[in-house]
């Protein structure tokens, strides 16, 4: 019988489950979705491949998983770099920038792995919603900043936030391409007397 190393069962299964998405977050990043199968899942969370079944029927079910953990935690800073500033300009300038920050990191190259995956239908049409949730913050401060259609704009600010993303996960100089972006942000959506960078 397998070694408990948790007070409870239920926590156990909890910590080995989430040992399993982490370790698919981690192959996503490095490997892309087609390396993300259940043996390698396995081998690099330390259970064997039958055990990850016990956690997940299909690989759809771990990479459903997995979008519910990295999109989330990637909205979450968004949000709270944008609730941090001072002005809504101020706030436009920290989703850019903590957006900007992050695209090399882990979860930012499994989202970007995972886009750019054939998913399941309903694995695809959560990510798209999850994708929503991380841009109403974007959405919120450009309604206070009198923005004409809100909702609409921080999609298209959003896009080119992930643009500039993709160019700093290629290599591209951070500190340019956030200074490019901000300045089309500054010419097209936020006033010209907001606040310097």
């Amino acid at each position: 019988m397998p070694r408990i190393t948790a007070p409870t069962l239920a926590e156990h299964q909890a910590r080995q489950r989430d040992a399993l998405v982490e370790a698919a977050v981690a192959i996503l990043a490095t490997e892309g979705v087609a390396a993300a199968t259940p043996a390698a899942v396995g081998a690099r969370a330390g259970l064997a491949r039958s055990s990850v079944y016990q956690y997940f029927d299909s690989s759809a079910a771990m990479l459903a998983t997995a979008v519910e953990l990295v999109l989330p935690r990637a909205g979450a800073a968004a949000a709270e770099a944008v609730q941090g500033a001072a002005t809504p300009e101020a706030g436009v300038e920290a989703y850019t920038r903590q957006v900007l920050g992050q695209a090399t990191s882990l979860a930012a190259r499994a989202v970007r792995a995972l886009e750019q995956a054939e998913l399941p239908v309903r694995c695809r049409a959560r990510l798209e919603e999850l994708r929503a949730e991380q841009v109403q913050p974007l959405a919120d401060v450009l309604d206070r900043l009198g923005v004409d259609q809100p909702a609409s704009t921080a999609e298209l600010v959003a896009a080119l936030v992930g643009a500039g993303a993709r160019q700093v996960a290629r290599g591209d100089d951070a500190g340019e391409v956030t200074g490019r972006v901000l300045a089309i942000l500054r010419r097209g959506v936020v006033p010209r007397n907001a606040g310097a960078p």
